[in-house]
């Protein structure tokens, strides 16, 4: 086991430099999160489209949902989206029967492979929904996962 980096953290000197580069902005951002609490907390799908501001959303061929056709248990459902779409800078993962319909959401800075996954809590067999912003304009694909044992207290 490399205890080089505890040792430099344990020190004063070593955590004052890395504070100082922080400060600096020389310690690059891994991620970036954004919050937007309206679309978070809104109950259905029109409403959460709204508060991201996408109000007539067109389906999209180069934009992928993936996921399992049966998930076992709602509580831990991998989803994914991958977008072709060049200059992809937002995908958010929705949920129609859930009691919040976004269940995740994605800035992606310039020049990023639009492609994330991640995990979801599903409370019943639903359609998934993938929509990605590029440019002024949004997209949408769907899929539909059957979930046998409901996560979100069923």
């Amino acid at each position: 086991m490399n205890n080089q980096r505890r040792n430099v953290l344990k020190t004063g000197t070593g955590a004052a430099v890395l504070g100082a580069l922080a400060a600096a902005g020389m310690i690059p951002n891994v991620a970036l999160a954004a919050w937007n609490k309206a679309a978070f907390e809104a109950k259905s799908m029109a409403d959460t489209l709204k508060a991201l501001g996408a109000v007539q959303p067109a389906d999209s061929s180069d934009v992928q949902v993936t996921g399992p056709d049966i998930a076992e248990n709602g509580a831990v459902v991998p989803v994914g989206v991958d977008s072709k779409i060049a200059g992809t800078t937002m995908v958010a993962i929705l949920i129609d029967k859930n009691p919040n319909a976004l269940a995740a959401s994605f800035m992606l800075p310039a020049g990023t492979e639009a492609n994330v996954q991640t995990r979801v809590k599903m409370g019943q067999t639903s359609n998934v929904y993938a929509l990605v912003k590029a440019g002024d304009k949004f997209y949408m694909a769907t899929k539909e996962i059957k979930v046998t044992l409901g996560g979100c207290g069923g």
